[in-house]
This record gives C-alpha cells, sequence and structure tokens, in this order.
C-alpha cells in the first residue's frame, strides 16, 4: 500500500522559486497556506525561519529545497534539523553560486562515510 505522496517545498529568491513554480511545484491549500517563499531584500529572517519550521512541521513535505544564500541566514535551525524526512537541501541561486564548505547537510553526509568504503 503506497502512502500519501509528499510536497516539495521552497524558499528562495524569485528566479528560483517561479522556476520550480513553472515546473508544477507550487500548492497552494484552501486555508492560503503555500509550499514556498519568495525571499526578497525586506524579507526578515524572523520569517524565514517560521517558514522553514512550519515546513518541517508539516507532515505533506517530503523535501525542502532552500538557497544556500537563504540558508546561511537561518543556518542554527538548518542544524538543528535532523530527522531524514524532510529532507532539506541547499541549492544554488542564480546570483550565488553553490559552496560545498558551507552546506551542513552535505558536512555531516561525509562525516558517515570514509575513502574505504569507497574503494
Amino acid at each position: 500500500m503506497a502512502g500519501r505522496a509528499k510536497l516539495v517545498a521552497v524558499i528562495g529568491d524569485e528566479d528560483t522559486c517561479t522556476g520550480f513554480l513553472l515546473s508544477g511545484v507550487g500548492e497552494l491549500k484552501k486555508t492560503r497556506e503555500s509550499n514556498f517563499l519568495v525571499v526578497e531584500k525586506d524579507t526578515s529572517i524572523a520569517e524565514i525561519e517560521e517558514t522553514f519550521r512550519g515546513f518541517l512541521g508539516r507532515d505533506d513535505v517530503g523535501i525542502i529545497l532552500i538557497n544556500q544564500f537563504v540558508a546561511e541566514m537561518i543556518r542554527h535551525a538548518i542544524d538543528a534539523h535532523v530527522q531524514s524526512i524532510p529532507a532539506v537541501l541547499e541549492i544554488p541561486s542564480k546570483e550565488h553560486p553553490y559552496d560545498a564548505s558551507k552546506d551542513s547537510i552535505l558536512r555531516r553526509a561525509e562525516g558517515m562515510f570514509s575513502a574505504e568504503d569507497f574503494r
């Protein structure tokens, strides 16, 4: 018996959110609750963190995509998330390239394996 499908949530700049919305990721519940947040220069860190924590608490969200530059603003909240679902993936934006050294989830995954595991 298959479980209910999970949503992909997006927290990012306008270009990132638009791209994912055009691909069909967007969802708007009857309560006007969406699965995305467009971060603009006047978006507060508190609003970003509140949205992130809200996505973590939703049982219909399986993956949270977040621009890495936005993730840096709420790094403490991302580092505190240790569950596998929803998975949190940091992605680049048009203006900010991906930097693997800043990705705490990737660093955590790298710590699980050694070079010997791949020989």
